[in-house]
């Protein structure tokens, strides 16, 4: 009796422990199941690939579809002719499902300090939207220019580094802070890109948007079961910025759950605060309202892709590193980006490159980097290959160009020097 108890006990024990093991590894514990009723010489099959969904990949690709979504221009029903009804349609379409806040009109802004700098005349400015802490920026361009120059919105990256926003990309100073030098150093070639755009002979405003920099979420103003032990930092201490960096990655899930219960969304707002950024930069009389463009690398293209697929001031649109579709983030890179990408419910009527495809026959520019980590390259070359089709389609295979390096994801000094040459094509006098 004993000995029997004794047995069943261990038996009891070792099926635990077995099932407490594969309790978090479900697909395991399909696979054996399986296993178990084939022969022992043929080995368990994979239920499916391995994807963000696991075994509801399928199911999610089936959703999407391969063919045209429903308000894409690929589609039979929307012709070149009918290119501006299909235009306002796809934008009412994408408003409606960004559900932008009201963000105000032109910025009123201050100038809170010029300076020159490497010959290029700096004015740092502030301003005031209708909800949250001032917004900084950095307005450049060529010292002693005169007259209305062509004009560039610098947008910064994202990098899971908010603590920063402008300062990443525009510099008035060389006096910088390590952590921001070694992030140019890493993504930029060691460039920030907006001073030589200036250099270059642009007019250029590069702002903080929400979230990052001026613009960032103060630590004293969230509840302490969120913000747990940290505190709002030394602005030079290096450890504490890492560590807000750290925290803001996490608690941007709260704010993008938070913003969806107020009834509007993480794209919307950034949309919306890049749109008033744009309303200045177009209102100032040194700028050429019919010369201005965009670019990015990163959430910066993103950025880029949003407010250049819907605002036809954006003359000539460069979208760096942030190219792909529907399909690459649901299945295979979801977890690598921010919530600042998804407009509830957009999926099903546009692709995300066709989000930029909405600005044919624009000129726009892409740059991808071939072993960009943040993607798959067959869903960056799919997703070059639905704009080249919009444009041709359009009738404007000339104005879409695109490029592919070699490299991970950045905007490197081959890649600057690629853009800014198809700038100066593109918004050069005629």
């Amino acid at each position: 009796m004993n000995e029997s108890n004794s047995d069943r006990r261990l038996f009891l024990k070792r099926a635990m422990l077995g099932a407490g093991s594969v309790a978090l590894h479900p697909v395991l514990v399909e696979s054996t199941a399986l296993a178990a009723e084939k022969p022992l010489s043929e080995p368990p099959q994979p239920i499916i690939g391995e994807n963000v969904l696991g075994e509801y990949g399928p199911w999610a690709r089936k959703i999407l579809g391969d063919g045209p979504a429903k308000l894409s221009f690929l589609r039979d029903e929307f012709s070149r002719a009918g290119i501006v009804a299909w235009r306002e349609k796809a934008r009412a379409r994408l408003l409606e499902c960004l559900a932008m806040p009201d963000s105000g009109g032109i910025p009123r802004v201050q100038v809170e300090n010029q300076v020159e700098f490497e010959g290029v005349s700096i004015e740092q400015l502030e301003w005031q939207l209708p909800y949250g802490p001032p917004t900084k920026a950095m307005f450049l361009k060529p010292a002693n220019a005169k007259g209305r120059l062509p004009a560039i919105l610098a947008l910064h990256d994202h990098s899971g580094k908010k603590y920063f926003g402008h300062r990443k990309i525009s510099r008035s100073s060389s006096d910088v802070d390590p952590l921001i030098k070694q992030h140019v150093d890493d993504n930029y070639g060691g460039v920030w890109w907006a001073n030589e755009m200036a250099r270059r002979g642009y007019a250029v405003l590069a702002p903080d948007v929400f979230l990052f920099g001026s613009r960032r979420i103060r630590l004293p103003q969230v509840p302490r079961i969120l913000s747990g032990l940290l505190v709002e930092g030394n602005p030079d201490n290096a450890l504490d910025i890492v560590a807000y960096n750290r925290w803001a990655r996490q608690h941007e899930h709260e704010v993008a759950k938070s913003l969806l219960c107020a009834g509007t969304t993480m794209p919307g707002v950034v949309v919306g605060e890049d749109q008033r950024a744009l309303d200045y930069l177009c209102s100032r009389e040194d700028v050429d309202a019919g010369r201005v463009g965009c670019c990015g690398l990163s959430s910066g293209g993103l950025r880029t892709l949003f407010l250049a697929g819907l605002d036809d001031r954006i003359a000539a649109a460069c979208c760096v590193g942030m190219m792909t579709t529907w399909r690459d983030f649901c299945l295979n890179k979801s977890y690598t980006h921010t919530w600042m990408i998804y407009p509830p419910g957009f999926a099903r009527d546009l692709d995300y490159p066709e989000i930029l495809g909405m600005r044919v026959p624009l000129p726009t520019l892409v740059q991808n980097a071939e072993q960009d980590q943040l993607f798959t390259l067959p869903e960056m070359q799919r997703a070059d290959r639905m704009l080249s089709d919009i444009y041709k389609k359009a009738g404007a295979e000339s104005q879409y160009q695109s490029a592919f390096y070699p490299g991970t994801h950045r905007f490197d000094l081959k890649m600057q020097a690629d853009a800014f040459a198809w700038f100066d094509s593109k918004l050069a006098k005629k």
